[in-house]
């Protein structure tokens, strides 16, 4: 396919924790990548490239979330998250999301009547997370949902040991670094970006802050949490993509995985989100105004950039318990009782 440049400038695009008596109630799961019904349906089961942009991102969320949420700099297509949940779970199952920013994940899973428990460590973003879930009630959404606002890689710390084992499916995205390209405003000084950062720098506790070494550290932490929480087979869905730093490619796809391998969960599959439309055979591509603005500097001083169309989507499974020991390893090297 061939890419094609669709720029649209966009100017201006109380936490729940959740409780000790939690019962378990979600089934088990039956290691299955399912054929999607409904909206999904047009997708073949297995598919490995998922058509997620086929609108923009502003449509996406219009009127599905509150006006609040166009405001965090890295927010998941809802399209993706939504594709993940049809895909890799059925209604009555248990979704996770440990970095779950603006609730993107869990407004998904509830619309489509799972249920949803999402850890976020910026409050403004937990508020953000917990209107979206009360909005998305208001329309009708029939799963549960709510937000712990904490740490998320003191995960098992966070959540009620209840919940050990009792999560299909994980999805999440780790930060690409302490800013992104947020909104642009034109005014009479040339361009203003706004709405770029995940909090105003005076907390580095956010892993958006650490060099990649320490975000792949505290990222393997999140998803060892995780393995504790998923049941035996159930999977993890991480999107990342690489980007440049002083011009020299960052390969954070490749450390998900190795992060996640040294967490204890097993490679399954690699996909690719598409962030561009499908158009006649073509790929149009959605930049930001600073993606196109670095492509074209990049291309005017002969280096061969091009614009981003797609993130990775690294699927892991946590492997069933050893029917011997009933003990399955952590990223520690000890062991967690099953």
């Amino acid at each position: 396919m061939t890419a094609v440049a669709e720029h649209t400038p966009n100017p201006t695009e109380a936490n729940q924790p959740a409780e000790d008596n939690y019962h378990g109630r979600h089934r088990n799961y039956d290691g299955r990548h399912r054929d999607t019904t409904g909206r999904h349906a047009v997708e073949p089961d297995g598919l490995s490239v998922w058509a997620t942009a086929q609108q923009t991102g502003p449509v996406q969320r219009r009127g599905r979330y509150v006006p609040e949420s166009v405001k965090h700099p890295a927010r998941m297509l809802p399209a993706i998250a939504a594709h993940a949940v049809h895909a890799y779970t059925q209604p009555g199952d248990l979704v996770l999301d440990p970095m779950c920013g603006i609730g993107t994940t869990l407004v998904e899973a509830a619309h489509a009547g799972r249920d949803a428990i999402g850890v976020e460590y910026e409050p403004r973003w937990a508020n953000t997370a917990d209107a979206n879930i009360t909005h998305a009630h208001a329309q009708g959404a029939t799963g549960r949902a709510s937000v712990v606002r904490g740490d998320a890689t003191r995960l098992r710390s966070l959540l009620p040991a209840a919940l050990a084992e009792q999560v299909a499916l994980v999805v999440t995205s780790p930060p690409y670094g302490p800013t992104v390209h947020g909104l642009v405003r034109p005014g009479a000084d040339g361009v203003a970006k706004f709405d770029n950062a995940y909090n105003d720098g005076t907390d580095r506790g956010n892993l958006a802050y650490r060099d990649l070494t320490g975000l792949t550290d505290g990222f393997e932490q999140i998803l060892a949490g995780c393995a504790v929480l998923l049941r035996p087979g159930g999977t993890v869905v991480v999107t990342a993509r690489p980007w440049r730093k002083n011009g020299q490619l960052v390969d954070l796809p490749s450390a998900v995985i190795a992060a996640g391998v040294r967490a204890g969960l097993v490679p399954t599959e690699r996909c690719v989100a598409l962030l561009a439309a499908v158009r006649d055979g073509h790929l149009v591509a959605r930049p930001s105004f600073f993606q196109l603005q670095a492509v074209r500097k990049a291309r005017a001083g002969g280096t061969p950039l091009h614009l981003i169309t797609h993130e990775d989507v690294l699927i892991f499974r946590r492997p069933q318990t050893d029917s011997g020991s009933g003990i399955l390893n952590d990223a520690t090297g000890g062991g967690v009782v099953a």
